[in-house]
Protein backbone atom coordinates (compact mmCIF):
# COMPACT_ATOMS: atom_id res chain seq x y z
CA UNK A 1 0.00 0.00 0.00
CA UNK A 2 1.05 3.65 -0.39
CA UNK A 3 3.07 5.81 2.24
CA UNK A 4 1.18 7.24 4.20
CA UNK A 5 1.37 11.66 5.13
CA UNK A 6 0.71 13.29 8.49
CA UNK A 7 -3.27 13.45 6.95
CA UNK A 8 -3.62 10.30 6.34
CA UNK A 9 -2.61 9.19 9.84
CA UNK A 10 -4.55 11.17 11.45
CA UNK A 11 -7.53 10.19 9.26
CA UNK A 12 -6.52 6.36 9.52
CA UNK A 13 -6.94 6.86 13.59
CA UNK A 14 -10.65 8.33 13.31
CA UNK A 15 -11.31 6.02 11.18
CA UNK A 16 -10.38 3.56 13.45
CA UNK A 17 -12.34 4.43 16.30
CA UNK A 18 -15.46 3.71 13.72
CA UNK A 19 -14.69 0.35 12.63
CA UNK A 20 -17.10 -1.82 10.98
CA UNK A 21 -18.24 -4.10 13.64
CA UNK A 22 -21.10 -6.69 13.76
CA UNK A 23 -18.42 -9.02 12.26
CA UNK A 24 -20.45 -12.19 13.77
CA UNK A 25 -23.26 -13.73 11.79
CA UNK A 26 -26.28 -12.70 13.01
CA UNK A 27 -29.52 -10.33 12.05
CA UNK A 28 -27.93 -6.94 12.86
CA UNK A 29 -25.98 -4.44 11.45
CA UNK A 30 -27.40 -3.33 8.11
CA UNK A 31 -25.23 -0.51 6.86
CA UNK A 32 -26.98 2.30 5.29
CA UNK A 33 -24.06 4.51 4.74
CA UNK A 34 -20.16 4.72 5.11
CA UNK A 35 -18.55 5.85 6.80
CA UNK A 36 -21.00 6.53 9.34
CA UNK A 37 -22.33 9.92 9.87
CA UNK A 38 -20.48 10.60 13.36
CA UNK A 39 -17.50 10.90 11.41
CA UNK A 40 -18.67 13.49 9.07
CA UNK A 41 -18.20 17.29 9.97
CA UNK A 42 -19.31 20.83 9.54
CA UNK A 43 -19.37 21.42 5.38
CA UNK A 44 -20.47 24.20 3.70
CA UNK A 45 -21.29 23.78 -0.04
CA UNK A 46 -18.22 25.90 -0.85
CA UNK A 47 -15.86 23.16 -0.29
CA UNK A 48 -17.80 20.84 -2.35
CA UNK A 49 -17.93 20.47 -6.40
CA UNK A 50 -19.51 18.31 -9.82
CA UNK A 51 -18.78 17.07 -13.00
CA UNK A 52 -20.50 15.85 -16.26
CA UNK A 53 -21.61 12.33 -14.79
CA UNK A 54 -24.80 10.86 -15.03
CA UNK A 55 -26.33 12.01 -11.96
CA UNK A 56 -28.98 10.16 -9.60
CA UNK A 57 -31.95 12.43 -7.49
CA UNK A 58 -33.08 11.81 -3.96
CA UNK A 59 -36.05 13.50 -3.05
CA UNK A 60 -36.94 13.46 0.75
CA UNK A 61 -40.77 14.00 1.84
CA UNK A 62 -40.35 13.72 5.50
CA UNK A 63 -44.26 13.22 6.77
CA UNK A 64 -45.77 10.52 7.72
CA UNK A 65 -49.34 9.31 8.34
CA UNK A 66 -48.23 7.34 10.85
CA UNK A 67 -45.69 6.61 13.51
CA UNK A 68 -44.54 2.62 13.40
CA UNK A 69 -43.61 1.08 16.57
CA UNK A 70 -40.06 -0.10 14.83
CA UNK A 71 -39.68 3.09 13.29
CA UNK A 72 -36.48 5.11 14.59
CA UNK A 73 -36.58 7.76 11.21
CA UNK A 74 -37.27 11.27 12.35
CA UNK A 75 -40.63 11.69 11.01
CA UNK A 76 -43.21 14.48 11.53
CA UNK A 77 -46.80 13.62 11.99
CA UNK A 78 -49.95 15.37 11.74
CA UNK A 79 -48.98 18.12 9.24
CA UNK A 80 -51.21 20.64 8.41
CA UNK A 81 -52.09 22.04 4.52
CA UNK A 82 -50.01 25.30 5.06
CA UNK A 83 -47.34 23.36 6.69
CA UNK A 84 -46.29 20.62 3.82
CA UNK A 85 -47.06 23.75 0.93
CA UNK A 86 -44.18 25.65 2.86
CA UNK A 87 -42.10 22.37 2.89
CA UNK A 88 -42.62 21.58 -0.80
CA UNK A 89 -41.96 25.23 -2.04
CA UNK A 90 -38.52 25.34 -0.03
CA UNK A 91 -37.17 22.15 -1.89
CA UNK A 92 -38.31 23.62 -5.39
CA UNK A 93 -36.34 26.42 -4.37
CA UNK A 94 -33.18 23.97 -3.44
CA UNK A 95 -33.74 22.27 -7.20
CA UNK A 96 -33.43 25.56 -8.46
CA UNK A 97 -29.84 26.73 -5.61
CA UNK A 98 -28.52 23.62 -6.08
CA UNK A 99 -28.68 22.69 -9.54
CA UNK A 100 -27.54 26.35 -10.53
CA UNK A 101 -24.58 26.50 -7.58
CA UNK A 102 -23.20 22.82 -8.57
CA UNK A 103 -24.09 23.37 -12.49
CA UNK A 104 -26.20 20.39 -12.77
CA UNK A 105 -28.56 20.86 -15.40
CA UNK A 106 -26.85 19.14 -18.27
CA UNK A 107 -25.72 16.17 -16.68
CA UNK A 108 -28.23 13.19 -17.49
CA UNK A 109 -30.40 11.80 -15.28
CA UNK A 110 -30.33 8.24 -14.56
CA UNK A 111 -33.27 7.83 -11.51
CA UNK A 112 -35.15 10.00 -9.10
CA UNK A 113 -36.68 8.84 -6.06
CA UNK A 114 -38.88 9.96 -4.23
CA UNK A 115 -38.55 8.84 -0.63
CA UNK A 116 -39.90 9.13 3.60
CA UNK A 117 -41.30 9.42 4.97
CA UNK A 118 -44.27 9.32 2.62
CA UNK A 119 -44.04 10.70 -0.71
CA UNK A 120 -47.73 10.27 -1.30
CA UNK A 121 -48.84 12.00 1.47
CA UNK A 122 -48.17 15.25 -0.72
CA UNK A 123 -51.10 16.16 -3.07
CA UNK A 124 -51.10 16.17 -6.46
CA UNK A 125 -50.24 19.65 -6.84
CA UNK A 126 -47.55 19.20 -4.56
CA UNK A 127 -46.10 16.24 -6.68
CA UNK A 128 -46.47 18.21 -9.98
CA UNK A 129 -44.95 21.25 -8.39
CA UNK A 130 -41.93 19.36 -7.64
CA UNK A 131 -41.80 17.37 -11.20
CA UNK A 132 -41.93 20.51 -13.08
CA UNK A 133 -39.02 21.97 -11.01
CA UNK A 134 -36.72 19.18 -11.45
CA UNK A 135 -37.67 19.19 -14.98
CA UNK A 136 -36.73 23.04 -15.40
CA UNK A 137 -33.47 22.46 -13.84
CA UNK A 138 -32.42 19.48 -15.11
CA UNK A 139 -31.89 17.18 -17.76
CA UNK A 140 -34.68 14.62 -18.23
CA UNK A 141 -34.63 13.84 -21.77
CA UNK A 142 -33.34 10.30 -21.33
CA UNK A 143 -35.63 7.86 -20.27
CA UNK A 144 -34.97 7.57 -16.21
CA UNK A 145 -36.46 5.83 -13.53
CA UNK A 146 -39.07 7.45 -11.35
CA UNK A 147 -40.12 5.98 -8.13
CA UNK A 148 -42.09 6.86 -5.42
CA UNK A 149 -42.41 5.49 -2.10
CA UNK A 150 -46.08 4.94 -0.88
CA UNK A 151 -47.84 3.89 2.22
CA UNK A 152 -51.32 1.33 1.65
CA UNK A 153 -53.28 4.41 4.03
CA UNK A 154 -52.51 7.07 1.43
CA UNK A 155 -52.26 5.31 -1.95
CA UNK A 156 -55.93 6.10 -2.78
CA UNK A 157 -57.09 5.46 -6.55
CA UNK A 158 -57.15 9.62 -7.18
CA UNK A 159 -53.55 9.54 -6.01
CA UNK A 160 -52.20 6.69 -8.18
CA UNK A 161 -53.74 8.11 -10.93
CA UNK A 162 -51.77 11.43 -10.33
CA UNK A 163 -48.62 9.47 -10.36
CA UNK A 164 -50.08 7.73 -13.92
CA UNK A 165 -50.35 10.97 -14.56
CA UNK A 166 -46.46 12.15 -13.90
CA UNK A 167 -45.22 9.61 -15.68
CA UNK A 168 -44.03 7.13 -12.19
CA UNK A 169 -42.60 4.03 -13.58
CA UNK A 170 -41.89 2.66 -10.03
CA UNK A 171 -43.84 2.62 -6.87
CA UNK A 172 -42.21 0.59 -3.72
CA UNK A 173 -44.62 0.46 -0.95
CA UNK A 174 -44.39 -0.31 3.06
CA UNK A 175 -46.86 -3.32 3.51
CA UNK A 176 -44.66 -5.13 6.01
CA UNK A 177 -46.99 -7.22 7.09
CA UNK A 178 -50.04 -8.70 5.57
CA UNK A 179 -51.46 -10.69 8.53
CA UNK A 180 -53.84 -8.22 11.04
CA UNK A 181 -52.73 -9.34 14.16
CA UNK A 182 -49.22 -8.22 13.85
CA UNK A 183 -49.80 -5.26 11.68
CA UNK A 184 -51.86 -4.23 14.74
CA UNK A 185 -48.53 -4.41 16.96
CA UNK A 186 -46.78 -2.02 14.78
CA UNK A 187 -49.25 0.61 15.49
CA UNK A 188 -50.14 0.97 11.60
CA UNK A 189 -53.55 1.90 10.33
CA UNK A 190 -53.27 -1.22 7.66
CA UNK A 191 -54.98 -3.97 7.50
CA UNK A 192 -54.77 -6.99 5.10
CA UNK A 193 -57.54 -5.48 3.39
CA UNK A 194 -56.36 -1.75 2.95
CA UNK A 195 -53.11 -3.16 1.61
CA UNK A 196 -53.92 -5.78 -1.05
CA UNK A 197 -56.41 -3.23 -2.25
CA UNK A 198 -53.60 -0.52 -1.94
CA UNK A 199 -51.31 -2.80 -4.13
CA UNK A 200 -53.88 -3.66 -7.00
CA UNK A 201 -54.50 0.14 -7.26
CA UNK A 202 -50.75 0.47 -7.71
CA UNK A 203 -50.49 -2.28 -10.15
CA UNK A 204 -53.58 -0.23 -12.29
CA UNK A 205 -51.07 2.66 -12.26
CA UNK A 206 -48.57 0.51 -15.27
CA UNK A 207 -45.62 0.96 -12.77
CA UNK A 208 -43.15 -1.57 -11.55
CA UNK A 209 -44.33 -2.54 -8.12
CA UNK A 210 -42.01 -2.97 -5.26
CA UNK A 211 -43.28 -4.25 -1.67
CA UNK A 212 -41.71 -4.11 1.51
CA UNK A 213 -42.02 -7.14 4.10
CA UNK A 214 -40.30 -7.14 7.48
CA UNK A 215 -39.53 -10.51 9.22
CA UNK A 216 -39.09 -10.10 12.79
CA UNK A 217 -41.83 -8.05 14.24
CA UNK A 218 -42.87 -8.28 17.60
CA UNK A 219 -45.56 -11.63 17.64
CA UNK A 220 -44.16 -12.85 14.13
CA UNK A 221 -44.67 -16.52 14.16
CA UNK A 222 -43.97 -18.69 11.30
CA UNK A 223 -47.54 -19.33 10.74
CA UNK A 224 -48.23 -15.69 10.20
CA UNK A 225 -45.06 -14.64 8.49
CA UNK A 226 -45.27 -17.73 6.22
CA UNK A 227 -49.14 -15.87 5.48
CA UNK A 228 -47.57 -12.42 4.72
CA UNK A 229 -44.69 -14.13 2.05
CA UNK A 230 -47.32 -16.36 0.55
CA UNK A 231 -49.93 -13.52 0.02
CA UNK A 232 -47.19 -11.10 -1.53
CA UNK A 233 -46.48 -13.93 -3.63
CA UNK A 234 -50.05 -14.22 -5.18
CA UNK A 235 -50.43 -10.27 -5.59
CA UNK A 236 -47.99 -10.41 -8.61
CA UNK A 237 -45.75 -7.77 -7.72
CA UNK A 238 -42.76 -7.63 -10.05
CA UNK A 239 -40.15 -6.88 -6.98
CA UNK A 240 -40.71 -7.92 -2.82
CA UNK A 241 -38.46 -7.04 -0.47
CA UNK A 242 -37.59 -8.29 2.96
CA UNK A 243 -36.18 -6.74 5.93
CA UNK A 244 -34.64 -8.03 9.10
CA UNK A 245 -36.44 -6.13 12.02
CA UNK A 246 -33.50 -3.97 13.78
CA UNK A 247 -34.10 -2.55 17.55
CA UNK A 248 -33.62 1.05 18.25
CA UNK A 249 -33.79 2.57 21.79
CA UNK A 250 -36.01 5.27 20.17
CA UNK A 251 -39.04 3.54 18.97
CA UNK A 252 -41.98 2.43 20.44
CA UNK A 253 -40.56 -1.38 20.15
CA UNK A 254 -38.03 -1.00 22.57
CA UNK A 255 -39.93 1.26 25.07
CA UNK A 256 -42.60 -1.26 24.94
CA UNK A 257 -39.65 -4.53 25.40
CA UNK A 258 -38.28 -2.51 28.43
CA UNK A 259 -41.94 -1.75 30.19
CA UNK A 260 -44.26 -3.76 28.98
CA UNK A 261 -42.58 -7.15 28.22
CA UNK A 262 -43.12 -7.16 24.59
CA UNK A 263 -41.39 -9.76 22.73
CA UNK A 264 -39.35 -10.13 19.17
CA UNK A 265 -38.50 -12.98 17.70
CA UNK A 266 -35.16 -14.02 18.69
CA UNK A 267 -31.98 -13.54 16.29
CA UNK A 268 -32.24 -17.78 15.58
CA UNK A 269 -36.23 -17.61 14.95
CA UNK A 270 -35.46 -14.44 12.56
CA UNK A 271 -32.95 -15.68 10.79
CA UNK A 272 -35.27 -19.23 10.17
CA UNK A 273 -37.93 -16.41 8.81
CA UNK A 274 -36.21 -15.27 6.78
CA UNK A 275 -34.79 -18.37 4.99
CA UNK A 276 -38.48 -18.98 4.66
CA UNK A 277 -38.54 -16.33 2.51
CA UNK A 278 -35.47 -16.91 0.36
CA UNK A 279 -36.93 -20.61 -0.59
CA UNK A 280 -40.62 -19.59 -1.24
CA UNK A 281 -39.10 -16.65 -2.94
CA UNK A 282 -36.69 -18.80 -5.20
CA UNK A 283 -39.48 -21.63 -5.91
CA UNK A 284 -41.82 -18.62 -7.41
CA UNK A 285 -38.87 -17.90 -9.39
CA UNK A 286 -37.96 -14.39 -7.81
CA UNK A 287 -34.14 -14.16 -8.01
CA UNK A 288 -32.51 -11.36 -5.63
CA UNK A 289 -30.42 -8.31 -7.03
CA UNK A 290 -29.61 -7.44 -3.89
CA UNK A 291 -29.49 -9.37 -0.24
CA UNK A 292 -32.72 -7.88 0.52
CA UNK A 293 -34.65 -7.61 -2.98
CA UNK A 294 -36.24 -9.87 -5.23
CA UNK A 295 -37.75 -10.02 -8.65
CA UNK A 296 -39.84 -11.56 -11.25
CA UNK A 297 -37.25 -13.81 -13.45
CA UNK A 298 -34.55 -11.45 -11.99
CA UNK A 299 -36.15 -8.67 -14.42
CA UNK A 300 -37.40 -5.38 -13.14
CA UNK A 301 -34.21 -4.45 -10.97
CA UNK A 302 -34.21 -0.74 -9.15
CA UNK A 303 -32.12 1.55 -11.04
CA UNK A 304 -31.47 4.12 -8.11
CA UNK A 305 -30.44 2.10 -5.16
CA UNK A 306 -27.72 0.11 -7.18
CA UNK A 307 -26.42 3.45 -8.99
CA UNK A 308 -25.99 4.80 -5.14
CA UNK A 309 -24.19 1.53 -3.87
CA UNK A 310 -21.48 1.27 -6.87
CA UNK A 311 -20.36 4.73 -5.84
CA UNK A 312 -22.83 7.13 -8.43
CA UNK A 313 -23.62 10.76 -7.33
CA UNK A 314 -26.83 11.25 -6.03
CA UNK A 315 -28.19 14.62 -4.98
CA UNK A 316 -30.31 14.61 -1.98
CA UNK A 317 -32.74 17.22 -1.32
CA UNK A 318 -35.04 18.00 1.57
CA UNK A 319 -34.55 18.08 5.43
CA UNK A 320 -32.04 15.64 6.82
CA UNK A 321 -31.49 13.82 2.94
CA UNK A 322 -28.04 12.62 2.15
CA UNK A 323 -25.75 12.37 -1.02
CA UNK A 324 -22.42 12.14 -3.09
CA UNK A 325 -21.10 14.51 -5.05
CA UNK A 326 -17.57 13.88 -6.22
CA UNK A 327 -16.00 12.81 -3.32
CA UNK A 328 -17.80 14.39 -0.89
CA UNK A 329 -20.55 12.98 0.87
CA UNK A 330 -23.15 15.43 2.41
CA UNK A 331 -25.80 15.92 4.29
CA UNK A 332 -28.89 18.83 4.74
CA UNK A 333 -30.00 20.00 7.96
CA UNK A 334 -32.20 17.66 10.33
CA UNK A 335 -34.72 20.27 11.52
CA UNK A 336 -37.27 20.88 8.91
CA UNK A 337 -38.24 24.47 9.83
CA UNK A 338 -34.67 25.11 9.49
CA UNK A 339 -34.09 23.74 6.45
CA UNK A 340 -37.82 25.89 5.39
CA UNK A 341 -36.08 28.86 6.84
CA UNK A 342 -32.29 29.22 5.11
CA UNK A 343 -34.10 28.35 1.50
CA UNK A 344 -36.38 30.89 2.09
CA UNK A 345 -33.18 33.17 3.06
CA UNK A 346 -31.49 31.80 -0.40
CA UNK A 347 -28.87 29.92 2.08
CA UNK A 348 -28.60 25.81 0.51
CA UNK A 349 -29.28 23.78 3.68
CA UNK A 350 -26.05 21.72 3.73
CA UNK A 351 -25.23 20.86 7.56
CA UNK A 352 -22.12 18.53 7.18
CA UNK A 353 -20.25 15.89 5.59
CA UNK A 354 -16.63 13.75 4.45
CA UNK A 355 -14.21 13.89 1.86
CA UNK A 356 -13.72 10.44 0.67
CA UNK A 357 -10.62 9.50 0.53
CA UNK A 358 -9.05 6.86 -1.40
CA UNK A 359 -9.08 4.53 1.32
CA UNK A 360 -12.75 5.31 2.28
CA UNK A 361 -14.03 5.15 -1.61
CA UNK A 362 -12.77 1.68 -1.73
CA UNK A 363 -13.89 0.33 1.37
CA UNK A 364 -17.09 2.37 0.62
CA UNK A 365 -17.17 0.05 -3.06
CA UNK A 366 -16.75 -3.27 -0.74
CA UNK A 367 -19.33 -2.98 1.96
CA UNK A 368 -21.94 -1.37 0.27
CA UNK A 369 -21.48 -3.11 -3.47
CA UNK A 370 -21.48 -6.69 -1.62
CA UNK A 371 -25.06 -5.58 -0.88
CA UNK A 372 -25.68 -6.09 -5.00
CA UNK A 373 -25.24 -10.02 -4.60
CA UNK A 374 -22.06 -9.87 -6.77
CA UNK A 375 -18.68 -7.69 -7.33
CA UNK A 376 -17.11 -7.15 -9.64
CA UNK A 377 -13.14 -7.67 -9.59
CA UNK A 378 -12.16 -6.29 -12.31
CA UNK A 379 -13.74 -3.35 -12.16
CA UNK A 380 -12.38 -2.68 -8.49
CA UNK A 381 -8.89 -3.88 -9.90
CA UNK A 382 -9.46 -0.93 -12.47
CA UNK A 383 -10.06 1.29 -10.47
CA UNK A 384 -7.85 1.25 -7.43
CA UNK A 385 -4.90 -0.88 -8.94
CA UNK A 386 -5.02 -4.03 -6.47
CA UNK A 387 -6.86 -7.93 -7.04
CA UNK A 388 -9.12 -7.46 -3.89
CA UNK A 389 -9.24 -11.50 -3.72
CA UNK A 390 -5.25 -11.32 -3.53
CA UNK A 391 -4.61 -8.57 -0.74
CA UNK A 392 -7.66 -10.08 1.03
CA UNK A 393 -6.46 -13.14 0.30
CA UNK A 394 -7.44 -15.06 4.11
CA UNK A 395 -11.03 -13.36 4.38
CA UNK A 396 -11.55 -14.63 1.01
CA UNK A 397 -10.56 -17.79 2.11
CA UNK A 398 -12.45 -17.78 5.18
CA UNK A 399 -15.30 -16.52 3.83
CA UNK A 400 -15.53 -19.10 1.08
CA UNK A 401 -14.57 -21.99 3.57
CA UNK A 402 -17.61 -20.84 5.28
CA UNK A 403 -20.41 -21.06 3.12
CA UNK A 404 -20.56 -17.30 2.39
CA UNK A 405 -19.01 -16.67 -1.21
CA UNK A 406 -17.91 -18.03 -4.29
CA UNK A 407 -15.02 -16.56 -6.18
CA UNK A 408 -14.64 -16.33 -9.82
CA UNK A 409 -11.68 -14.49 -11.77
CA UNK A 410 -14.45 -12.37 -12.09
CA UNK A 411 -16.30 -11.92 -9.12
CA UNK A 412 -17.08 -12.24 -5.76
CA UNK A 413 -20.75 -13.61 -5.00
CA UNK A 414 -22.97 -14.32 -1.84
CA UNK A 415 -24.46 -17.75 -2.04
CA UNK A 416 -27.62 -18.14 -0.58
CA UNK A 417 -25.80 -18.29 3.17
CA UNK A 418 -24.30 -15.27 2.64
CA UNK A 419 -27.54 -13.73 1.19
CA UNK A 420 -29.33 -14.83 4.71
CA UNK A 421 -26.50 -12.93 6.50
CA UNK A 422 -26.90 -10.07 4.69
CA UNK A 423 -24.24 -7.26 5.22
CA UNK A 424 -21.53 -9.37 6.85
CA UNK A 425 -19.41 -10.89 3.85
CA UNK A 426 -19.29 -7.08 2.70
CA UNK A 427 -18.22 -6.02 6.29
CA UNK A 428 -15.74 -8.50 7.12
CA UNK A 429 -14.20 -7.53 3.53
CA UNK A 430 -14.19 -3.81 4.03
CA UNK A 431 -12.90 -4.55 7.55
CA UNK A 432 -9.49 -6.60 5.50
CA UNK A 433 -8.86 -3.33 3.77
CA UNK A 434 -9.05 -0.97 6.77
CA UNK A 435 -6.45 -3.12 8.60
CA UNK A 436 -4.34 -3.38 5.66
CA UNK A 437 -3.97 0.51 5.91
Amino acid sequence: MTTETTQDKSHLESMRKGFITELEPARRGFITNYPNFQHWKSLTEGEMNSDNKPLNIYLHIPYCAQKCAYCYYRTIQGSRKSETDRYVEALCKEIELASERFHLKNRPIESIYFGGGTPTLLDENNLTQIIETLSKHFNREQPHELSVEAEPVTLTQRKADALKKLNVNRISMGVQSLCDDIIKLTDRQDTEKKALRAIDIAQSTGAVVNIDLMSGLAGETKDTFSYSVNKALESGVESITVYKTELYANTKYYMRIRNDGLDLPTDEQELELMQYAMDKLKEANYLPWSFFTFTKEGKYTHVHSPNVFRGEDYYAFGASAFGRLGNFLFQNTNEAQKYIEMLEAGELPISRGHYLNSMDQMVRDVVLGMKLVRLDLNRFQNKYGFRLESLCAPTVESLQSDGFITVSDDEIALTNKGILYGDLAGKKLARCLQEKQ
